[in-house]
């Protein structure tokens, strides 16, 4: 379904929103960055707007099927930030943005947001959420997830499908699949999958022999992309436990790849 662009019955805060929601992607890397910078913009102080009129701002750009706007109040509502929590409300918003924007092109300005928010709304079935009558559905969470992958390339997704492949009660258990989805997510520059594909490389898989110089090489670049977040220890471990089972030479080796690899996915 086609957004309405038609901003005459909106309030004068959501018109300067709507110009924000247009222009800060030119500025940001993906159109969720984007709409953090538009919230920073107008968190008071910044735009001379107050959290109340940001909120209803946002709220009326979001009646407009804004996707930036629709994301915004989700991840508020997630997350608890200015809002109080509620994730009923969350996945109302992110549902929004699925439900309308299914179709969006893959490679479209806010395709990213609709494919997080297709991951997103795939976390909320894979748990259920009884407040909202919305029981555990793990076939319903994967399909809505299989979506944001294969159709919209989305590097979380992927990762997420790679892990669901190394769970029985997931899409069954296959190394192999898992290895094939991490590595679509790895070569995006995605760290926690370059550093799950690497474990794999590092250790070998049914079908494959291992290859630990290139499976250190990923767990390398995965620790430069995370460090700093909260998944550097994990990722720290599985590379310091495999780097005590490697020779001196596969040390050197993969760290040479790092270096040369590493700097051509840091854009992405």
């Amino acid at each position: 379904m086609t957004a309405i662009r038609d901003i005459s019955l909106i309030s004068v805060a959501a018109s300067v929103l709507l110009t924000l929601a247009v222009t800060a992607p030119v500025r940001a890397q993906t159109a969720v960055d984007a709409a953090l910078e538009m919230a920073n913009t107008l968190d008071g102080a910044g735009g001379g707007v107050s959290g109340d009129a940001l909120l209803s701002a946002l709220e009326g750009a979001a009646e407009a099927g804004q996707p930036m706007a629709l994301w915004q109040l989700g991840t508020m509502y997630e997350n608890g930030e200015g809002v109080a929590k509620d994730p009923v409300k969350a996945f109302g918003y992110f549902s929004q943005i699925a439900n309308q924007h299914a179709d969006t092109p893959p490679r479209g300005v806010e395709a990213d947001i609709v494919a997080q928010s297709f991951v997103k709304v795939g976390e909320y079935y894979r748990h259920g959420l009884p407040d909202a009558g919305i029981a555990a559905d793990s076939e319903r969470s994967h399909t809505l997830l299989l979506h944001a992958a294969t159709y919209f390339g989305d590097a979380d997704a992927q990762y997420r499908v790679g892990l669901l492949y190394l769970e029985e009660d997931g899409l069954g258990y296959n190394p192999l699949q898992s290895a094939r989805w991490f590595s679509l997510a790895a070569r995006k520059g995605h760290g926690p999958a370059q550093a799950q594909l690497g474990e794999l490389m590092f250790n070998g898989i049914d079908g494959f022999e291992a290859q630990p110089v290139e499976g250190l090489m990923w767990m390398t670049m995965a620790r430069q992309r995370v460090a700093g977040t909260t998944d550097e220890s994990w990722v720290t471990e599985k590379l310091n436990r495999s780097l005590a089972l490697a020779t001196p030479e596969e040390r050197a080796e993969a760290s040479q790849l790092a270096a040369q690899i590493g700097p051509q996915l840091e854009g992405l």
